[in-house]
């Protein structure tokens, strides 16, 4: 719950105070007033970003930008009177007592729109981001970068990181890397995210699709002994929402049939299987930093690995295959898939605060489970021993078909929840690379995501309790 002080600044503040609290609120606005809390103005994000544009500086004074014009109401006016004076430029409404001075604000919640999930930019984020920009190391090169390969590869307990564009071409690096192509088969999950079936397919790999265990929801080591065949050189097992995979299974399955491993850890950052951290398993682990992950970067990716040799090889495909020791001589045909200093900045700041950024999310869960454990028709995703799940998205199964009516109705009380992904196998264009997916089809028809951002409230998640308590 937003209070009213992060929603002021001082009229004699900078234009950088400004941006940094409109950055910690997140409602895209601040109110300014002087020392004896009078409303002189309001200014918006949108201000900021049109003065900077127009060659402004983040150093001018807040005063140089603020409106001055801006709706307000009166301490004494009824409920039903502020509440007309909101609209879809209105958002937050200040109030003000007889002196004009600012005591309380109002925003419309009934019309609130709650997003399925969002970044929590709250430590030094900003910070960083700003020093990036003004050492002018904003591309491809700069300590930031550094710092957080070193600091991401050691939180996975893993010996190197290779900062990349994003999460799906640190999949493809990892094939690539490990020299996996044509006429070779991959074997992926039945229910993932599109880009771990795409990156094979890029590689020139043929992917073939396993269904899932039923409690787990991830690759099923079963179906993947049975899928095996001569052409087989690698396995992707996919840490789907948050839980780990069953890799004792699956490390011996691959070592007795001497298959590389490349974890695809995108939603599962900090997750551990009997202690280990998911990523600690693979020749290659990869995660995503796109902006609904746990840790963000805006666009971008890792690749994680203990082989120093494989280390090596990543950092020179992934920056056009070009010699470490001879600028513009290239050794093999790569790629262009470096993460910006910018992006790095940003990163390491979350990387910092993750541990923080997870409890918060686990603590969300337990909200969700504590109000919605009487409801019947839904269970949540399995809570397993030896595996310490993480929340990336709260997930729920819907039974009776009735997910798709489940889903309408939250999205018309504009609760962006979501249903899971489609079994890949669902879709036409990769229908041919099937070997089995009973559990897949029947638990993708059921999934639902729920909203899982700093900003579900309480009072949110009693709506959605009435929504479900309805089935």
């Amino acid at each position: 719950m937003i209070t009213l002080d992060k929603l002021i600044c001082n009229v004699d503040g900078a234009l950088i105070d400004a941006w940094k609290t409109i950055n910690e609120n997140t409602k895209g606005s601040v109110f300014i007033v002087d020392d004896q809390k009078k409303l002189l103005g309001v200014l918006t994000d949108g201000d900021i970003r049109r003065f900077l544009i127009s060659g402004g500086r983040l150093e001018s004074g807040i005063k140089e930008v603020m409106n001055q014009e801006f709706s307000y109401g009166l301490e004494d006016e009824s409920h039903k009177k502020l509440l007309k004076k909101l609209n879809e430029r209105v958002k937050i409404l200040p109030i003000l007592n007889k002196k004009l001075q600012l005591v309380d604000f109002i925003e419309y919640r009934a019309d609130f729109y709650i997003p399925v999930a969002m970044p929590d930019l709250k430590g030094n984020e900003f910070n960083y981001l700003a020093d990036a920009f003004l050492s002018t190391w904003i591309s491809s090169s700069g300590e930031y970068i550094e710092n957080f390969e070193k600091d991401f590869s050691k939180y996975c307990t893993v010996n190197h990181g290779v900062a990349v564009s994003n999460g799906t071409v640190a999949i493809h690096l990892a094939l690539k890397v490990l020299g996996i192509g044509q006429g070779d088969e991959v074997i992926i999950p039945d229910l993932t995210f599109a880009a771990t079936i795409n990156a094979v397919l890029h590689s020139n790999a043929t992917p073939v699709i396993v269904d899932i265990d039923e409690n787990d929801w991830n690759i099923s080591p079963t179906e993947i002994e049975k899928a095996i065949t001569p052409k087989t050189k690698a396995i992707i097992p996919v840490h789907i929402y948050g839980q780990p995979c069953n890799m004792d299974a699956i490390m011996k399955i691959a070592k007795d049939n001497k298959l590389f491993v490349i974890e695809d850890c995108a939603e599962a950052h900090g997750s551990e299987y009997k202690g280990k951290k998911v990523g600690s398993f693979g020749d290659i682990s990869c995660f995503s930093f796109f902006g609904n992950k746990v840790i963000t970067t805006g666009e971008g990716g890792m690749c994680i690995t203990n082989s120093s040799e494989l280390d090596e090889k990543m950092r020179i495909l992934r920056d056009h295959g070009m010699s470490k020791t001879k600028k513009y001589w290239h050794e093999e045909v790569g790629f262009n898939y470096r993460m910006t200093n910018l992006q790095a900045a940003i990163g390491l700041a979350q990387l910092e605060r993750i541990d923080e950024i997870l409890n918060w999310r686990s603590q969300l869960e337990n909200k969700y489970r504590e109000a919605l454990k009487d409801t019947k028709k839904i269970s949540f995703q399995a809570i397993l021993p030896d595996r310490e799940k993480i929340t990336w998205l709260v997930c729920i199964l819907v039974e009776d078909n009735q997910r798709d009516e489940v889903l309408k109705s939250l999205n018309e009380m504009k609760i962006d929840a979501r249903p899971f992904f489609y079994s890949l196998s669902e879709m036409d264009i990769y229908k041919k690379y099937l070997f089995s997916n009973k559990n897949s089809l029947s638990i993708s028809k059921c999934g639902i995501n729920l909203p899982t951002n700093a900003s579900v409230s309480d009072n949110t998640i009693q709506r959605i309790k009435l929504n479900l308590s309805q089935l």
